[in-house]
């Protein structure tokens, strides 16, 4: 039987979200035949861990679905043994890049990718703790209605050939080029609140909002092009809710995809991880790129999940803690679009005679970034203390501690494609280490 990992790493209260998503893998076990582990990866506070594993061991039995539900210490066991069977040079050191003493929303994902591995399956299906499901009641009686899982069209189409597809989705739009290549990913958006909380900053001044979001636009757009990525950033597909099924088999853009709503093939995280980077916004979204640049098919729905924002980072604490992630998102784009950049002229050259991914070079491309001249950052960061003092309050606030923290953030933003280049290099073994790993039993 065909097993699936869906995965939900959470650090914050989210009960709720975990007896949905476990109705999720009911549906997928139930609709597809498979066999569906679902993998909560837990790294919050003691109090939050123990309501956790009540909401877990109150969830109903569902035929063909595994729960597997594990805190800190029993991931980094599982990790321990995985990097001593690989052999990889400085087990400490890769064993702090996956997993890390800070958040790091590309090493969660890459623990769940080698727990998949371990546990034998074909894909992996990631949701997030601060999201939930969309409704949809074709009765037009909203009690009618029923969640809509993003599962459906990830386990129709993903690690089929598109000929095999073409018949099961709305459109295709794949090039002809692409056909001998099986669907490495399915993905679809958000509807409701921006994936990057950063609508007050509009609001309170729309000239200081362009120059911080203009930030993550890569160099040589023109202007109206820039202006309109600008608007349409961080914003999903928008708020029109789900009336009707839209699937689309084509090359998928990067943009209109996100993190909270994305599945993979074994044949695509097992070649290559996410960047272990820590504070980082946006840090879990390279394997998106890799998937396109390499012109792998991949299927594009619209059964958006809605995006919510946690009071958590409303706080005084949460709000500098945002703050800073968001910093070194900005400050990772000019090492990020450069390896995209080469990537996207690399293309089909990306993968070897058989079609996978050759870790090796995208290695090579992220080792190369770091040469990027630091002068660019240094203007980064200008530009957010500029706009953080001119918007006043909390902002001017975050503006000290970015200045105080200034030297450390723009080495940390180097440091981190380094290290990521490092944890590349480690994965092939890694990922081929889990197979000896004997008695899972979570």
């Amino acid at each position: 039987m065909r097993r699936v990992c869906l995965t939900l790493p959470t650090d914050r209260a989210c009960s709720e979200t975990i007896r949905a998503v476990a109705e999720e893998a009911a549906y997928g076990a139930r609709r597809f035949g498979v066999e569906v582990h679902l993998l909560v990866l837990d790294s919050a506070e003691a109090p939050v861990l123990a309501g956790h594993r009540t909401t877990v061991a109150g969830l109903p039995a569902a035929p063909g679905v595994v729960v597997h539900h594990l805190d800190e210490t029993e991931q980094r066991a599982f990790l321990r043994e995985v990097i001593a069977t690989s052999g990889v040079a400085a087990p400490e050191r890769v064993l702090d890049l996956l997993l890390p003493s800070r958040v790091s929303y590309g090493a969660c994902t890459d623990r769940a990718f080698l727990i998949a591995e371990a546990l034998g399956c074909a894909s992996v299906h990631r949701r997030d703790s601060d999201s939930r499901y969309q409704h949809h009641a074709p009765s037009g009686n909203p009690d009618d209605g029923g969640p809509v899982f993003p599962l459906h069209h990830e386990l129709t189409s993903l690690g089929r050939l598109p000929a095999d597809v073409a018949g099961l989705v709305s459109r295709s739009r794949l090039d002809p080029a692409c056909a001998d290549r099986p669907v490495a990913m399915v993905g679809g958006s958000f509807v409701g609140e921006m994936s990057v909380d950063v609508e007050e900053i509009r609001r309170l001044d729309p000239a200081v909002y362009e120059d911080i979001i203009g930030l993550s636009v890569p160099d040589g757009y023109p202007e109206i092009w820039r202006r309109n990525l600008i608007a349409e950033s961080f914003r999903g597909a928008g708020t029109t809710p789900f009336t009707r099924d839209l699937s689309t088999l084509t090359s998928v853009s990067p943009t209109r995809v996100d993190m909270c709503n994305i599945a993979f093939t074994s044949e695509v995280y097992g070649r290559v991880p996410l960047p272990p980077a820590t504070d980082t916004i946006g840090s879990d979204y390279f394997l998106i790129h890799l998937v396109h640049d390499a012109r792998l098919p991949g299927v594009l729905h619209n059964r958006h999940i809605v995006n919510f924002h946690t009071n958590e980072r409303r706080s005084d604490a949460g709000f500098l803690a945002y703050h800073r992630r968001l910093a070194k998102f900005f400050l990772s784009t000019p090492y990020f679009n450069g390896v995209y950049d080469r990537m996207a002229a690399a293309g089909a050259e990306l993968l070897d005679a058989d079609g996978r991914v050759r870790a090796a070079v995208v290695a090579g491309f992220v080792r190369d970034s770091t040469l990027l001249d630091p002068v660019e950052n240094v203007e980064r960061l200008d530009v957010l203390d500029r706009s953080y003092r001119k918007l006043g309050g909390r902002y001017a606030g975050a503006a000290d501690v970015l200045a105080a923290e200034r030297e450390r953030l723009l080495d940390a933003a180097r440091a981190d494609m380094e290290e990521f280049a490092l944890l590349i290099d480690a994965w092939g073994p890694l990922t081929r280490s889990t197979k000896s790993v004997k008695g899972i039993t979570w």
